[in-house]
């Protein structure tokens, strides 16, 4: 059974859920905007049936304790910092890392800046960040992200966001609409998308830490009808992988978590090591 964790470091209150046999093999799985730990509900369930402790906290920004007001605290420092924090919270000296959209750029830093911690990466939809940078100058992602200039402009974004969510924008991008309207009954506030919003101002400024080669072995699952994350970066992001490293493109857009459950689970146990059946289930 499922059960709500809370620790406080730096006066912040973190929540995360954690699921599955206490003593199997860790994964921590790192949402996206603007979902929450829910966004793994369909996941969770196939990874502890193979026998993984599952690890889904709500990010920084995502919950009441845990939404500081300047936005320098949504540096990815910051949210690597609260990975972390976490694993020392829980006694984890390694973990399987997975990440979807902004939570796919939290553990490619992750397992950059301390692969000692990293037993295996795979991210859902998000290229490595420079695969990214380089798609922002050379092919159409640049076109794919307009909305990450929009959200620089102060306090409008998040009046435009509550409006949107709670009006059930994101089931016209393909995610569910009991989703959608799950997340927007967390974040269909002004006061609430402060923090998810503050991510994308935090990573518009400069003087960040940058995002280097990654030395783990990596899975990166990318849906082919993804209309924020493009191919171009997609696929040029095993440039930047030192290690074993699997490309899984499926005929699906953007919600994997959600949309393709099954299959990101099956590809998460096979980059950590768990065994499967023939027809795919945990065997």
């Amino acid at each position: 059974m499922d059960e709500t964790l809370r620790h406080t470091r730096d006066g912040l209150t973190h929540e995360a859920v954690t699921g599955g046999p206490p003593d199997g093999p860790p994964v921590l799985l790192l949402h996206g905007f603007p979902q929450d730990a829910t966004a793994w509900d369909r996941v969770a369930p196939v990874l502890q049936t193979a026998g993984m402790r599952t690890l889904a906290p709500h990010q920084r920004g995502y919950v009441a304790g845990a939404r500081p007001r300047r936005v320098a605290a949504y540096r990815l420092e910051r949210l690597v910092e609260d990975a972390v924090g976490l694993l020392d919270h829980v006694g984890v000296d390694q973990v399987h890392v997975v990440g979807h959209d902004w939570g796919g750029a939290v553990a490619w830093a992750l397992a950059a800046w301390h692969p000692e911690r990293v037993a295996s990466l795979t991210v859902a939809s998000t290229p490595h960040p420079r695969a990214l940078a380089w798609a922002v100058r050379h092919a159409d992602q640049a076109r794919r992200s307009w909305y990450v200039a929009g959200f620089q402009v102060p306090l409008l974004p998040e009046l435009v966001m509550a409006r949107a969510l709670r009006r059930g924008a994101l089931a016209r991008t393909g995610l569910p609409r009991d989703d959608a309207g799950r997340y927007a009954a967390r974040l269909g506030t002004r006061a609430a998308l402060r923090g998810p919003v503050g991510w994308y101002r935090a990573a518009a400024r400069s003087g960040g830490r940058a995002v280097g080669r990654v030395a783990v072995p990596t899975t990166l699952v990318w849906g082919a009808r993804d209309p924020f994350l493009g191919r171009a970066a997609a696929e040029r992001t095993g440039r930047y992988v030192d290690a074993d490293y699997r490309f899984v493109e499926l005929d699906a857009g953007h919600w994997l978590p959600e949309r393709r459950p099954g299959e990101l689970a099956q590809e998460v146990l096979r980059r950590a090591g768990v065994a499967t059946d023939d027809a795919g289930g945990p065997g």
